[in-house]
């Protein structure tokens, strides 16, 4: 699984891998032979005490003759799957004399289980009740300050008398004893308390803090690299919160039994973090790695449940075995792939494996000189940050990718406009053309329809002997009523009935006032629609032009009306009537006029609209047309 992009600038690989493999192999002997920090060189004007005589109680057994013991003093040298107790006994040299320091004190790196000290038979601090397994005085650095009235004076060495109690495989004992100025062992005392309990606190917060995000990530993408992460992390923070010098809630041995496994936990679950976090993760590491985190897990557990304190010992060998059969593909992947985090994998678990050994050599063992600090939660925090650049990493990434994506989204997405673009014009150029097109065979059809047949009734008029002139210049009117017909339907409409309508009344009234005829003229104000095209209202002008001429011709009327409605409905339509009042004709009789009642219907018909005649002779003639509309928007607001 990749876990970053090839590096941009490839010149500075060798350089960076160069200084990481100095790093790491100038840190790893440093990491397997110091005793941790609190062991560093003392201040000036402290005395450190290596030795004291010991009384040793294991419990079920008698005590123990007195003996002289080196320090630091370890219970886990002496039983470690008993409880006990044992009394530690040293000499303090008397200050010299005309030292400005009047106040002095003991420091002890390390102190517990359950401690009680005294300085010539005088109580001077007390940690937890002797034989109390709820409290632990070990987890951090203890000072004891001295009242002045014990040094000033003292003519002899001071008598301490250290009286300590054990739970087994609690890691109970005591460390070299310093003393001197109290101000100096404070200054000290705050230094080894910043690095065994405060940064303790602090890794514990920064891995409940990525883990959660860890988790975040996992629980929204899936990606086994982080759930690994966020399961180690909180497991990681049980550790560090018990080693933060805070009581905790359970009492041993289950507490050091869920701490244990909760360690085993987090040290397998960042081996297969690593394993992971590489390009191609080898299945059969991954699998060691799995069957190790179950080995380490019952092995603390049964380390715990039996007293068996050298199954906890074999279970922190497999897992820093664990750790080293990681770090071959972390090899690899550095040389190979040139990559900053295959390099930060790298140093990370060089310096991680050689904590891991310290504590197991110094820490558990005791081999080389005891130490009390263990360095591995220091060590860990490292793939803490590793994990925060990867994230940091990937989102710069994927930030990249959407940029680039979004790039060429908007070139595709411009090109297919352009495209499309195109495609329109082409058809908007099309159908301009197919509307001319049409338009003319409209105006062809019309003019042959319309003009033309009134020009050749009018030819054949001329051609006759005797022709009426009258009836002559009524055809002569039709034919220009049919040519103004024609050429009203080419102005520009908007959907406006009212309009052609207007413009209807405006070509007639001349004829129906020569012809003495009295137009009423009742219309709405007609909402703009849009199928009221040019040759739908064509075809209602040429129906009412029929209408106005079969009155001229037949009706002998003196008043004709108009009336234009529309009706909201439902349904919505619009109703137009025309009416004299001439001689009108029988209902079962033939109109005068011939076919023109017909092609009036056949018109009405071509618009969706109905045509209905009524008449009663010697009471008039209208002509009723029912136009439903479709609901559409207009054309014009």
């Amino acid at each position: 699984m990749a876990c970053c992009p090839e590096d941009p600038h490839a010149g500075r690989i060798p350089r960076a891998r160069r200084l990481a493999w100095r790093l790491a192999l100038l840190l790893l002997p440093a990491l397997l032979c110091a005793p941790g920090p609190a062991t560093a060189a003392p201040a000036a004007e402290l005395l450190t005490l290596n030795a004291a005589e010991a009384v040793v109680r294991v419990a079920g057994e008698p005590p123990r003759p007195a003996r002289a013991v080196p320090l630091p003093f370890r219970w886990a040298d002496q039983s470690p799957r008993q409880a006990g107790g044992a009394t530690l006994t040293l000499d303090l040299p008397v200050p010299a004399a005309g030292t400005e320091d009047r106040l002095h004190g003991l420091l002890f790196e390390a102190l517990g289980n359950q401690a009680a000290i005294y300085v010539d038979d005088r109580l001077v601090a007390r940690w937890g009740q002797l034989g109390d397994p709820g409290f632990d005085a070990g987890r951090g650095p203890r000072l004891v300050r001295l009242p002045a009235d014990l040094v000033d004076g003292a003519a002899a060495p001071l008598r301490v008398r250290i009286e300590l109690s054990f739970q087994p495989q609690r890691g109970g004992g005591v460390s070299a004893v310093r003393w001197g100025p109290l101000a100096r062992l404070e200054a000290l005392e705050a230094q080894e308390r910043l690095w065994r309990n405060t940064l303790s606190l602090v890794y514990a917060t920064g891995l409940l803090l990525m883990g959660g995000l860890a988790a975040g990530l996992w629980w929204r993408q899936r990606d086994p690299l982080y759930g690994c992460f966020g399961v180690a992390a909180v497991a990681g923070a049980l550790r560090n919160f018990d080693q933060s010098g805070l009581q905790m809630p359970l009492p041993w041995p289950e507490w050091g039994a869920l701490v244990a496994m909760s360690y085993a936990v987090h040290i397998a679950l960042l081996a297969r973090f690593v394993t992971l976090a590489l390009r191609q993760p080898s299945p059969r590491v991954l699998q060691l790695l799995s069957a190790i985190l179950w080995a380490a897990v019952l092995l603390a557990a049964a380390s715990f449940a039996l007293r068996r304190p050298l199954l906890w010992t074999a279970a922190l060998a497999l897992l820093c075995g664990g750790g080293i059969l990681s770090l071959p593909g972390v090899v690899r992947e550095a040389v190979a792939g040139r990559r900053p985090t295959a390099y930060a994998l790298l140093v990370a678990g060089v310096l991680a494996i050689a904590a891991g050994l310290h504590d197991l050599l110094h820490v558990r063992i005791g081999l080389g000189g005891a130490s009390w600090v263990p360095l591995t939660p220091h060590a860990m925090f490292g793939f803490v940050l590793i994990l925060a650049g990867m994230v940091v990493e990937r989102y710069s990434r994927s930030v990249r990718e959407y940029r680039d994506l979004a790039r060429s989204l908007d070139a595709r997405v411009a090109e297919r406009e352009r495209q499309l673009t195109a495609a329109m014009d082409a058809l908007q150029a099309e159908r301009e053309q197919q509307a001319v097109l049409l338009e003319r065979q409209r105006l062809m059809r019309e003019i042959h329809d319309g003009v033309g047949s009134q020009l050749v009734g009018l030819l054949n008029l001329v051609g006759r002997p005797g022709a009426d002139p009258a009836l002559m210049e009524a055809q002569v009117k039709l034919a220009l009523d049919e040519l103004r017909v024609a050429v009203d339907s080419l102005q520009p409409l908007e959907g406006d009935l009212t309009v052609v309508l207007a413009t209807l009344r405006y070509r007639l009234q001349p004829r129906l006032e020569a012809a003495g005829l009295t137009l009423e003229w009742e219309v709405d104000s007609l909402p703009p629609r849009a199928d009221v095209t040019p040759q739908t209202a064509m075809q209602i002008q040429r129906i009412l032009l029929e209408g106005f001429t079969n009155v001229l011709r037949h009706a002998q009327a003196r008043r004709i009306r108009l009336e234009a409605h529309w009706h909201a409905g439902p349904p919505e339509r619009m109703e137009i009537v025309l009416a004299d009042d001439g001689r009108g004709f029988a209902a079962d009789g033939p109109p005068a006029g011939g076919q023109g009642l017909a092609s009036m219907r056949s018109r009405a018909a071509a618009i969706g609209a109905t045509l209905a005649v009524t008449s009663t002779p010697g009471q008039g003639t209208a002509v009723r047309l029912d136009w439903p509309v479709r609901r559409e928007p207009s054309m014009r607001h």
